[in-house]
């Protein structure tokens, strides 16, 4: 019965509490040195570009050397924060999307009469590889930080700065567009020389005028349009009474002429008595004959 049990076989070696014990503590250094690497490193994506920060030691601040994609170690003291190496759209949006946005991130701007308005809005851009330490060393802020700060903040200005020069009506009926690429033309004289290719800045669906806005124009519309249809009526009109009027200056002339021609030529007006005359006589006369000469000359 107890033939197999570590106490009577001395083949089978007994349970040691220090081994136990031993066990265990390297199982937690090796849990813990596991916990270390994964809390103490960090991967640089692929698209983008890693900054390392030291606050400890003599080498502390922004390391010059920018971070290719891979992964890295982190030691105590350190950070790496990643900017966009790539193209890549961003958004302000009054609503949450897919590309970021989070919550009410609207730009707001007005017209040169002060009218308020909002509209969502599109930005691709990137980060040089080359500038990303300089650009935090200037900002101190993550990506994220930096395009929800700086880059909004002269964004939305650019966009102000154009739409305050034109009336409401310029941007309603088409003019938007050449407003957004100034403003474009502005953000990139500013972020370009430092290391921050904005490529495009555009509008996302409308602009959102106020309602009364919207009825003003839209009334001003209809009244052009009614004004251009009632002068296209008016032209009509004059060019038919010019016309009539015109007819009736050439049907006078060419009586004018034809009684000028009969008068001055009696041979005309014996022509049209002859062409009158049915070739009887009448049948009552006042004491003479009528004599219509017939004779060839």
């Amino acid at each position: 019965m107890f033939g197999n049990s570590p106490i009577n076989n001395p083949k089978i070696p007994a349970y040691s509490p220090r081994r136990l014990v031993s066990g265990i503590a390297v199982i937690g250094v090796l849990f813990g040195a596991l916990l270390v690497l994964t809390n103490c490193s960090t991967t640089v994506q692929p698209g983008n570009v890693g900054v390392r920060i030291r606050t400890l030691g003599t080498n502390a601040g922004v390391q010059q050397e920018p971070l290719p994609a891979r992964w890295y170690l982190v030691g105590v003291g350190e950070r790496i924060v990643q900017y966009p190496a790539i193209q890549r759209t961003y958004t302000y949006t009054r609503e949450a999307d897919q590309f970021g946005s989070d919550g009410n991130e609207e730009i707001s701007f007005s017209d040169n009469n002060a009218l308020p308005m909002t509209a969502d809005v599109q930005v691709v851009m990137r980060v040089d590889p080359q500038a990303a330490p300089v650009l935090y060393t200037r900002y101190r802020l993550s990506f994220d930080q930096l395009f929800e700060g700086p880059i909004r903040n002269d964004i939305r200005s650019a966009i102000a700065a154009e739409t305050e020069l034109v009336p409401v009506e310029f941007l309603y009926r088409g003019g938007r567009q050449q407003v957004i690429q100034k403003a474009l033309a502005r953000v990139q004289k500013k972020w370009g020389p430092q290391g921050v290719a904005i490529s495009q800045v555009d509008w996302i669906g409308n602009i959102r005028y106020p309602q009364v806005i919207l009825d003003s124009i839209q009334a001003k519309t209809k009244a052009d349009a009614d004004t251009i249809a009632a002068q296209a009526r008016v032209a009509v009109a004059k060019a038919v009474a010019e016309s009539k009027v015109e007819q009736a200056r050439g049907e006078a002339e060419a009586n004018r002429l034809l009684a000028q021609s009969i008068s001055s030529s009696p041979e005309v007006v014996q022509l049209r008595a002859i062409e009158k005359w049915d070739g009887k006589l009448p049948t009552v006369t006042g004491g003479s004959v009528p004599f219509v000469d017939i004779r060839g000359k």
